[in-house]
């Protein structure tokens, strides 16, 4: 699978890895690609499943980091720097307890290695919607969404995969089926094995639930060497809406 997972490359320097979060794309972390790409050869990659990757059958966190380490052989790359966003920072986790020898430095932006409860069902039924309407405007998409959730800018996150087919009808970029099938296994736990001793980075959001008091016991079983910082006052998109703090503090952490 490696040759059909969808990379872009910029910059150049030692090579970091970007991986995106469910529903989501490469670009999706476009900011911090440009603010590491004067120093560092950065691979923005849409996961199988996402973006314009290659639809599998099924999916979990295992055959994700799989692909991931499959298409580093195809690019002729024998370790990189991780950056991994919700679901591509458990990919990123998986990769590094799978294969350590893959992945130099870690960075884990708000997700921790434990399995969460299932919490999507209104994207779920909001990707439905669209699904069935076969919608020929991103404003028909916008508002059958709107029936289902009430953030915008969960809408707006969700309209960016959103492209037309040859009959001009907006469909999915991501594999809906697979990703709703298959959520249950996306949603679990990174498994406990022998730790990885990297140097890591956990980044909370201050405003998000994402990584607990609760959950430190679990990144410290399998990244000992975690340090764990927070952005004051940033949801689950940390990324999104403290792009320049949260830019900084993973170049600060890259340059090591």
């Amino acid at each position: 699978m490696g040759a059909e997972v969808f990379d872009s490359v910029a910059g150049e320097g030692p090579d970091v890895v970007l991986l995106h979060g469910l529903f989501g794309m490469g670009n999706n972390l476009g900011a911090l690609s440009r603010a590491l790409q004067e120093h560092y050869r950065v691979h923005s990659l849409d996961l199988p499943n996402h973006g314009r990757s290659a639809w599998t059958d099924s999916m979990d966190l295992a055959a994700l980091a799989d692909a991931v380490s499959r298409w580093m052989e195809h690019r002729k790359l024998e370790m990189a720097h991780f950056v991994g966003h919700s679901l591509g920072g458990k990919v990123a986790m998986q990769l590094a307890l799978d294969q350590p020898y893959r992945v130099d430095a870690l960075v884990v932006a708000d997700i921790a290695p434990v399995t969460y409860p299932p919490h999507h069902d209104a994207v779920f039924a909001a990707l439905a919607a669209v699904d069935r309407a076969a919608c020929r405007s991103r404003n028909e998409a916008a508002a059958l969404m709107a029936e289902h959730l009430q953030e915008d800018a969960v809408i707006q996150f969700l309209l960016l995969s959103l492209s037309r087919d040859s009959e001009g009808v907006f469909r999915w970029r991501f594999n809906y089926p697979v990703l709703r099938d298959c959520y249950t296994q996306v949603r679990a736990g990174v498994p406990a094995q022998m730790p990885f001793t990297g140097r890591t980075l956990f980044i909370k959001g201050g405003a998000s639930d994402y990584i607990l008091p609760e959950h430190e016991t679990a990144i410290r079983e399998r990244f000992p060497q975690a340090e764990i910082s927070e952005l004051p006052g940033a949801g689950h998109w940390l990324h999104a809406e403290q792009p320049a703090r949260f830019n900084a503090l993973v170049k600060q952490f890259l340059d090591g």
